[in-house]
């Protein structure tokens, strides 16, 4: 059962924090993975949504599942973060939230791809607490050489 760690984990992403959405890889393969992200209140957004009723935001629990995606890609082509190659957001579809995220919660992150055509992934992914599920999509993205 392959797994990494944060560290492993940063040097395939450039997202530093604020932005990096995946606290650990739990496992993987050639095209699925299992991820985590640990929603702490002391999460800067919980400042501003909402203060007196926190909420971890939709489009940063897409932004974990995009992340998990980009992780099992670079995995698959070997690159790093140091590699000069940028992942990118294409796309999402198919987009349902079905509960909100709260502080303390451990957000598990599982995607699988669909599709690869050249440098465009399309993959399925959802997002679970305790084994409920608080969203799901399809996703697109690619990567750009700098």
């Amino acid at each position: 059962m392959p797994s990494l760690s944060i560290n492993e984990i940063r040097e395939i992403l450039p997202h530093r924090y604020p932005m990096l959405m995946v606290d650990s890889v739990i496992d993987y393969a050639d095209d699925w993975l299992l991820a985590t992200k640990a929603v702490t209140v002391n999460e800067p957004v919980f400042q501003g949504h909402f203060p007196n009723h926190p909420i971890f935001p939709g489009v940063l629990i897409l932004e974990s599942m995009v992340q998990a995606s980009a992780i099992m890609a670079s995995l698959g082509l070997g690159a790093k973060a140091d590699d000069s190659r940028l992942y990118l957001f294409a796309g999402v579809d198919k987009v349902r939230f079905k509960r909100p995220v709260l502080p303390g919660s451990l957000i598990q992150i599982e995607t699988r791809t669909l599709r690869k055509i050249k440098r465009l992934w399309k993959t399925a992914a959802t997002a679970k607490v305790e084994d409920q599920l608080v969203c799901s999509a399809e996703l697109l993205f690619t990567f750009q050489e700098l």
